[in-house]
């Protein structure tokens, strides 16, 4: 079946011409993705869910413009940290990889993160693993060494393009294998077997398979020998990146990829160590990962933490900045997403109100192509309808994903006003269910492109069981106020502000309305 190339403009950011380019995919209207996933010797902290809900919103986003994307996670289930811990448990390592993933993909689910389409795992790919080896080998770009093989950086002329570092760069293994390589920079593509470590037959005797050579083995498997885009953390460019690419390069004799895209770090607030990350791979610089925080202060207890929060509103958290821009975690910051998506949370309650039926009910255009302007000549509709080309226009350039969540916030603030100007709560006529229902189908149709609003969700978090029941209260509270003020009785507006003012309730008002907030203590 042949698919229609979309026309839409967008453009994505490269690492290797280290500017935006033109999207302009491999086969028309078809997209190979790959993303870096997880090495699964312990449970997922929230640094891992970075790249996931990037990326799953960039597969959203590719889709709804018309892309058929194909989106492949890896999982690394062999490696020297996997075998430590499996022999502090004292189980299996195919036992922990095992438990570890599914903590990993269950946490995925929790985010909203389920649009991967393919993960493989490195020990279900050994033979697709040791042929790429081979062909290198005979390629003359690796050699055998008393069990190891190892790739001879020195033969790539182009090694260093992604990172803008040379061969010396790459530390590669120290100890026994140093003195088996050529040159200090050559890395490991197969690792032989040491005692009581789990290993698969080869060519070069019993062992495993170095960390770089995994993604290129799988990623070809499944994507083919070059694809669109491959997506990481900025912490691996370099070295894993750069091996992957000149690995890839070299057995095939064409380039990796068409679009190298890598996220930002997620930092600490008030620290300059980045969450999570490979401190201890082979290769792996110091700079990447200096003052790392602990998983005591954050890079651990995720589903805790999605439980304290839930997993929209961490999902929020990840996207209300530029996907290449470093992301500060903490409290404060996960605090005031979930304040933020009050908003929305509030806006849907007065829509149920007026219209009689959940805003989630509520259909929309899941491809850009079937987008229809509202029949409604309300005139506070155009201004939505501005508002959705903004956001899509920010998507378009570069998955601006800060820039889309500010348009809708301003959809919200101009559905409120319309409620508010046209007393839908009060008096809501057909036109004005019509044209409110319009407006929110824009709202639900872009937000649904960030893959939130998708469903309904607990409203907090944890033991408070009576959050509904709050929402109404608070509801009953503001428009009593609302009506004060209307009939110009501003000391019982002013006694119902500050008597919540008391119990840590802050009203704020505004032309659209007041709106509330717990204040943290």
């Amino acid at each position: 079946m042949t698919q229609n190339k979309p026309t839409y403009s967008l453009r994505v950011y490269n690492t290797l011409s280290k500017s935006k380019e033109p999207f302009e995919t491999l086969v028309p209207g078809h997209v190979g993705m790959y993303l870096c996933g997880p090495t699964v010797y312990a449970e997922a902290h929230i640094g891992h869910m970075v790249g996931p809900v990037i990326f799953d919103t960039v597969k959203r986003y590719l889709t709804y413009c018309g892309y058929e994307v194909t989106w492949v996670v890896n999982i690394t289930d062999v490696d020297d940290k996997l075998i430590v811990r499996s022999k502090e448990r004292g189980i299996s390592m195919f036992q922990l990889a095992t438990q570890m993933t599914a903590d990993y993909t269950s946490n995925l689910l929790a985010l909203g993160v389920d649009q991967i389409d393919r993960m493989p795992r490195a020990t279900d790919s050994m033979g697709e693993i040791i042929r790429f080896v081979e062909e290198l080998i005979a390629r003359g770009f690796a050699y055998a060494s008393d069990g190891d093989v190892f790739f001879d950086v020195t033969k790539d002329r182009d090694y260093g393009r992604l990172s803008n570092r040379t061969a010396d760069d790459q530390q590669g293994e120290g100890g026994g294998a140093a003195s088996r390589k050529r040159s200090p920079g050559d890395f490991a593509l197969w690792k032989s077997a040491k005692p009581g470590e789990p290993s698969w037959e080869s060519p070069w005797g019993l062992g495993r398979p170095g960390w770089h050579i995994e993604c290129s083995a799988m990623s070809r498997s499944i994507l083919g020998k070059t694809f669109d885009i491959h997506g990481g953390g900025l912490d691996l460019v370099f070295p894993h990146h750069e091996n992957e690419l000149a690995q890839s390069r070299c057995c095939h004799g064409q380039p990796m990829v068409k679009y190298w895209m890598h996220n930002g770090l997620m930092r600490a607030a008030n620290d300059s160590g980045k969450v999570g990350g490979r401190s201890d791979r082979e290769g792996a610089q110091e700079d990447d990962v200096s003052g790392k925080i602990s998983r005591s202060k954050g890079a651990g207890g995720l589903a805790a933490l999605i439980a304290k929060h839930t997993g929209e509103r961490i999902r929020f958290f990840l996207l209300r900045s530029h996907y290449r821009s470093t992301t500060l975690f903490g409290d404060e910051p996960l605090s005031e997403a979930g304040t933020a998506l009050e908003t929305f949370y509030r806006l849907f309650d007065r829509y149920e109100r007026i219209v009689g039926s959940s805003v989630y009910a509520l259909d929309y255009p899941k491809r850009r192509a079937d987008y229809v302007p509202p029949a409604s000549t309300a005139a506070w509709l155009p201004p939505l309808m501005e508002l959705r080309d903004s956001f899509l226009a920010k998507m378009d350039d570069d998955f601006n994903t800060g820039g889309a969540t500010a348009d809708l916030f301003e959809m919200a603030r101009g559905l409120n006003r319309a409620i508010d100007t046209d007393k839908l709560e009060e008096n809501s006529s057909a036109e004005g269910k019509e044209a409110l229902q319009a407006g929110m189908r824009i709202l639900r149709e872009t937000a649904a492109l960030l893959g939130i609003f998708l469903k309904p969700v607990p409203r907090s978090s944890g033991s408070d069981s009576h959050a509904h029941l709050i929402e109404g209260l608070m509801g009953l509270v503001l428009r009593l106020r609302t009506e004060a003020r209307a009939r110009k009785d501003f000391p019982t507006s002013d006694a119902v502000r500050d008597g919540l003012l008391d119990i840590g309730i802050a009203l704020q008002d505004g032309k659209s309305g007041s709106t509330w907030q717990i204040q943290q203590k």
